[in-house]
Parts: C-alpha cells; sequence; structure tokens
C-alpha cells in the first residue's frame, strides 16, 4: 500500500517534492526575496544629450549653450558621417537610460533557452531545445542537468557528480563517498567501493561485483569466505545470493549442489535426481517420490509432485506452549486439508470448494462455495463477501476493499499512522484517485492525488499547495522514480500549471513557449509568448516588450514611456515602487 505521500495535512509541500513529474522548484517554489525600490543607477538623458535624427544635426532644445548650438551646426555641414554616428550613439544612449539593474524572474528566448531565476538574480533551472534540454537546481541544493532522454546529469550542492542516466533504464552510473555502481537494464552490473572509501566493515557493505545475469556472476572482496566467480550454465559458485547460502554448478543441469540453513543438497541431473545431507537428510527421484528430514523443525514427503503431499512442521521454541504441529496434506485436486494451532481448512475438488474455520488469535469462518467466484467470510475484524465477478466486499487487518464489475472498479479504504486513505481504480490505472486524510481532523480539506491515464494528473495537498499536467502517461506506472521524471515525463507535459501556499502561481505551454507567473505576496506577475512577447507588473508598474526588448512601452507609477533596443531582461518588478 506504500507510505503515505501527505504525512501532515495543512502544512507546506514536503521539501523536494514532484508529484507530477514537475520540477523540484515548481513543486515547492523558492522562498521568494522582496525587491527593493531603487532608481536607475543608468544617465538618464538630459540636457546634454546629443540626439541627431536627421543629417541637419538639430542642437538639441534643452540646451540654451548658443556656443554649443554652433558647433553642432558646423558639425553637420562639414561632417555628416560624424554627425549621423553621433546621432546612433544618442539613439542608443536613449534606449539604456531607460534599462534596469535588476535581472526579471524569467529570461524567455524559446526555443533557444528559457531561463527561470530567483529574486537575487542567481540561476534556479533553464531549458532549451524544447524539452530536450534541461538544468534545475532543487531547494536543498542538489542540480539536475542532461539532454533528454539520452543524458540525464546530477550533482549535489558541492558540484560533486552523484548520477547519471542513459536512456533511462537501458544505462545507470551513480556513485557517494565510498561506493560506485552502473547497470545496463538491471541485467549488466557493476558495484565496487572508491579508491579512497574506507574498509567494508560487515559482510553487508557493498564489495566489487559484476554480473551479467543469467551467465557471468563474481565478487572480489579479498576474503574467500565472501568471494566467488560463476559462469553459468559452464561452472562455477555463488554465495548469499538467489536465497541460497550456496549454490555452485557443473555443466547445469547435471551436477547441482546448493547449500541453506545447514542442509546440502545434490541433484545429477537437477532437478530429477536430489540427495540431502548435513542439518537435514533426504532423497528423492523427480517427480515420482521426494522427502527431506529436519529433525526437529519440519519433514515433508511428496508422491508425483506436485499431487500427493504430506507436510509437517514442528513447534518452535517461541510458539506458545503446548502448541500443535502444522500439517498439510493432499491428494489433488480430488481433496486437501490443513491443520495448525488454532486453524483448520480443508478443500473439496481442490481449489473450488472448502471451508476454513480459526479460532485465535481472532476467530474465522470461511465457506468456499465455487472459489474465487462464490466465497463468504465472517469474523472478528475481518469480512469477506465474494460474489465475482459483480461484487466483492473484504475487510482485513484493517483494509476495506470493494469490487464492483472486477476488473473495472474498485475502492480501498485504509488507516495509515494518523492518515486516513481512499483510492479509487477504474481498470486498474485508466482512472486513479487516492485522499488522504488527518484522522483526527476531519473537516480539514483533503490531500488528492488523481491521474486520468494519460491524459493528465493533478495533485492536491490541502493545504494550498496544488499542480496538474497534460499529458501524464507515466505517473501512474512509476510513482515516485524521479529519473522517469527527469528522463520522459517532460516529453509529453503540454501544459502545466503549479501553485504553492504562498501564492505563487506558475503555468507553462508547449515546453515554456508560453508561460505565465504570479505572486499574490508580491502583487508581481510576468506572462511571456517566446520571446516575442512579454507582459511583466508589479503593483502599479507595468512593461509590455516586442522582440524581448525590440521595442516596447513601460508604465513606472505615473507615466508611460517608450524604450528601443532594450535587450536586457527586464520586468516591471526592476522599476522603480511607485510613490
Amino acid at each position: 500500500m506504500g507510505k503515505p505521500w501527505v504525512q501532515r495535512l495543512r502544512t507546506e509541500i514536503p521539501p523536494g517534492d514532484a508529484r507530477l513529474g514537475l520540477e523540484p522548484h515548481e513543486a515547492e517554489p523558492r522562498p521568494v526575496m522582496k525587491v527593493q525600490p531603487f532608481q536607475d543607477s543608468v544617465a538618464q538623458v538630459g540636457p546634454s544629450a546629443i540626439f541627431c535624427p536627421s543629417r541637419s544635426c538639430q542642437p538639441s532644445p534643452f540646451d540654451p549653450a548658443t556656443p554649443r548650438r554652433e558647433l553642432f551646426t558646423a558639425i553637420s555641414k562639414h561632417q555628416p558621417f560624424l554627425c549621423r554616428f553621433l546621432s546612433v550613439l544618442g539613439f542608443i544612449a536613449a534606449a539604456l537610460g531607460t534599462r534596469a539593474s535588476v535581472p526579471a524572474r524569467e529570461q524567455n528566448s524559446w526555443p533557444v533557452v528559457v531561463r527561470q531565476l530567483d529574486a537575487d538574480g542567481s540561476q534556479r533551472s533553464w531549458s532549451g531545445a524544447g524539452p530536450f534540454l534541461f538544468g534545475q537546481r532543487g531547494r536543498d541544493g542538489d542540480g539536475m542537468t542532461g539532454l533528454r532522454p539520452f543524458w540525464v546529469l546530477r550533482h549535489n550542492r558541492a558540484g560533486d557528480f552523484r548520477a547519471g542516466y542513459f536512456l533511462y533504464p537501458l544505462l545507470s552510473y551513480s556513485v557517494d563517498e565510498n561506493t560506485y555502481k552502473w547497470s545496463v537494464f538491471e541485467i549488466i552490473r557493476r558495484t565496487g567501493r572508491r579508491a579512497q572509501a574506507a574498509a567494508p566493515q560487515t559482510i553487508f557493505d557493498p564489495r566489487g561485483e559484476f554480473e551479467i545475469f543469467p551467465f557471468w556472476f563474481s565478487r572480489v572482496t579479498g576474503d574467500p569466505a565472501l568471494s566467488y566467480r560463476a559462469l553459468f550454465p559452464i561452472a562455477g559458485t555463488i554465495k548469499n545470493k538467489l536465497g541460497f547460502e550456496r549454490l555452485s554448478w557443473v555443466l547445469f543441469p547435471f551436477y547441482v549442489e546448493n547449500e541453506k540453513r545447514g542442509a546440502v543438497t545434490t541433484s545429477t541431473p537437477w532437478p530429477i535426481v536430489r540427495v540431502t545431507r548435513g542439518a537435514a537428510h533426504g532423497w528423492g527421484i523427480w517427480p515420482l517420490f521426494n522427502y527431506v528430514d529436519r529433525p526437529g523443525v519440519s519433514r515433508a514427503e511428496y508422491y508425483l509432485w506436485p499431487l500427493g503431499y504430506n507436510v509437517t512442521k514442528h513447534p518452535q521454541p517461541d510458539d506458545p506452549p503446548g502448541a500443535v504441529p502444522r500439517r498439510d496434506i493432499g491428494a489433488l485436486p480430488f481433496w486437501a486439508r490443513s491443520t495448525g494451532p488454532g486453524f483448520s481448512s480443508e478443500s473439496y475438488v481442490w481449489p473450488f470448494f472448502g471451508y476454513t474455520d480459526v479460532t485465535g488469535p481472532e476467530a474465522y469462518h470461511e465457506t468456499r462455495y465455487f472459489w474465487p467466484f462464490l466465497v463468504q467470510g465472517r469474523g472478528e475484524n475481518r469480512l469477506l463477501n465474494r460474489w465475482a465477478p459483480f461484487y466483492t466486499h473484504s475487510l482485513k487487518k484493517g483494509y476495506d476493499k470493494e469490487w464492483f464489475a472486477w476488473p473495472l472498479v474498485r475502492q480501498g479504504r485504509w488507516n495509515e499512522g494518523k492518515v486516513a486513505r481512499r483510492r479509487t481504480q477504474v481498470l486498474f490505472f485508466a482512472y486513479w484517485s487516492e485522499t488522504q486524510r488527518a484522522i483526527d481532523r476531519p473537516q480539514a480539506p483533503a490531500a488528492t492525488l488523481t491521474h486520468v491515464w494519460p491524459l493528465y494528473s493533478t495533485w492536491d495537498n490541502g493545504a494550498g499547495a496544488r499542480q496538474w499536467q497534460v499529458f501524464s502517461p507515466f505517473e501512474v506506472f512509476f510513482p515516485g522514480n524521479e529519473q522517469v521524471r527527469h528522463a520522459w515525463t517532460p516529453f509529453f507535459s503540454l501544459l502545466r500549471y503549479s501553485e504553492a501556499a504562498s501564492g505563487e502561481v506558475r503555468a507553462n505551454a508547449f515546453w515554456n513557449a508560453i508561460t505565465w507567473e504570479e505572486n499574490r505576496r508580491e502583487t508581481r506577475s510576468e506572462f511571456h509568448l517566446g520571446p516575442l512577447l512579454s507582459v511583466a507588473s508589479r503593483g502599479a508598474n507595468r512593461r509590455i516588450a516586442i522582440g524581448n526588448g525590440l521595442f516596447g512601452i513601460q508604465h513606472d507609477g505615473s507615466r508611460w514611456r517608450s524604450f528601443w533596443l532594450d535587450f536586457r531582461p527586464n520586468s516591471a518588478t526592476n522599476l522603480p515602487a511607485s510613490r
């Protein structure tokens, strides 16, 4: 059932959470620094400015000095090229005079590059070439960069490489302070200790391992008791792997030997002829007959496996005093019976008809009229009412589950910690929705997560933070998988919306070709239609730019004025506050 993805309701968004595959900065915006009012640091066009719009180079109307007027008249007559040059300088100076010195929150030159900035001007994230190129910095300082879906890199706060993924899950590589690991589709795997790493302290600490499953297995530790090499099916030995303490083979399946809990079983060939010795003893010729006796623990006999069996498990030291052995006996498909401490179960024409009686620790009785379709069960804190495929209702260990027209609709309810969870599914994943509420505050807003595959996903933490995305084909299958979210999800997210409890809202369409951001706390907003049009405001200040500053108009709280060739990223947040 998994851990609740909202442990505390009515709280801020959990750090680094990105429920819908959004970048961490979109899942939880960083605290926004307030921009203090300031005056432009660039000198304004004043009485001494020179602006010559024509070859006649008229003197500035703001300058009453007669000698200077005569000087410019002479220049216009004898040096027309110099006059035009000074005109261009004056034109640029006039444009520069309207520039602000603090960068905007977004620099949108889509599809080349789109940058998201913090209030202090530091880069928070960037993207380029639509969804392909990207880089971002999380709240904890970790960074992700890459060329989707080919290569994605993760670095820590100090800039040290931590993981890389090529066409995930085809190739993965990760490191930490002591170890490294790489894999090719989790079939070819290599793990080891870095050169500067300390020596392993326990048998569980990672060591040098290399596998090409299921053909080559090796581990090199310097300790013969833990090291091994094996080439399947030729020869070799592996240790503490695949559920065995030791597994050896030579020309598999002609010779196989395994060790488990002190018992060694030799098969020649596997699985036909078997002999067990050590902590247990027995022999068998599969599938005719086989028995294994582990004194004081268990004894198992099989006849024409799996049709006939007789298995006895003796009480263990930690069982209650006077506990009886558990016994399973059967002659399939005609009859089967299981008995043990506090329970008995019997089946006829296995597995269709039968019953189960449990006397402790919680009483329960179940009747199988035609398993798995018609089954009825009642007991303490347990219920089963199955009329499949039309309707099924079960309650077991606090998990309340219902099916309607299996497998069409499934609904489950359970409590986990202090959170009450309710999940509804249609056709397993076509519609998937979960609601979480605080048990001690049932009237508080609920947290929700919903997927309508593959159209969209939406998330609300119940405390003012919410997200949605169109389209979303992966989240329902890979919940919490950060590699999928970074490498693949953005290709399908044509529309995204993210809102924080602090009041900061951001939406984008077609991989940041169209973006809109609003911060209600700062009374600030920005809209970008790629590099073609940008509209920004803060309070009474406004700025409208065409071509990322080719020309536009801005309002400083008192009047509108035009600007040209202002290509530095400005926004109304950078204008002096209106007085």
